[in-house]
């Protein structure tokens, strides 16, 4: 297993954009635990299975391919085969990832994978429990997190670069109930790893978000 990065917080809080530059500014590999929740997500919603149906949300996770490739610069989430980019990043399935990323078959399939990812290569994994439960013992831990109406403009933007249109209120909206969803869950919630470097990044610019990450890493 090589070095690896371990970036959690969340949404809105940066460590998408973030992370992956870090990772090509270390020639490292990229993975966004994210968009394998939202691909799950979407393929729950496309079966039209409800929440409550764990087993088989758990069974519909495992059977999944999911993987990322770059093209053209743009880090590209693939779900079965299917480029679902876009996709994952719509309002509905927003709504629904906190939901489907709480049952706990779902988060120990994922783990599993993500782990997997990490045996050859030098990593850098951002998302939620990446540093408390993924990588316990991850070289560098950050966690990420900013004021929630700067959140909540930063993806407003991202939905905006989607043709989807969401107002700062519903946004906010939004990111208050996924932060309580993800944070009270019982497997594995959103938290601080107890070692990991807080960034507040309320009032970085997204450079300096990122040298400060690189000058830790490279100090």
């Amino acid at each position: 297993m090589g070095i690896i990065v371990a970036i959690d917080g969340p949404a809105g809080s940066g460590k998408s954009s973030t992370a992956k530059e870090v990772a090509r500014r270390l020639n490292f590999t990229y993975v966004d635990t994210g968009a394998m929740y939202r691909a799950v997500t979407l393929a729950t919603l496309r079966n039209r299975l409800p929440v409550c149906e764990e087993e088989k949300i758990t069974d519909l996770a495992r059977r999944l391919n999911i993987h990322f490739r770059w093209i053209d610069d743009i880090h590209h989430t693939f779900l079965d085969g299917e480029d679902v980019t876009n996709e994952i990043r719509s309002s509905e399935v927003a709504a629904m990832v906190s939901p489907v990323s709480a049952i706990p078959g779902v988060r120990i399939v994922m783990a599993e994978q993500q782990r997997e990812m990490a045996k050859q290569d030098n990593i850098v994994m951002e998302g939620r429990d990446i540093g408390t439960n993924v990588f316990p013992d991850a070289d560098y831990k950050f966690y990420m997190d900013a004021d929630v109406a700067v959140r909540a403009q930063r993806r407003m933007r991202d939905y905006e670069h989607i043709g989807q249109k969401l107002s700062i209120a519903e946004i906010i909206e939004e990111l208050k109930k996924r932060d309580k969803i993800d944070s009270s869950r019982s497997h594995s919630p959103l938290k601080k790893a107890d070692d990991a470097i807080v960034i507040d990044t309320t009032n970085l610019t997204f450079q300096e978000q990122v040298d400060k990450i690189l000058s830790i890493i490279r100090t």
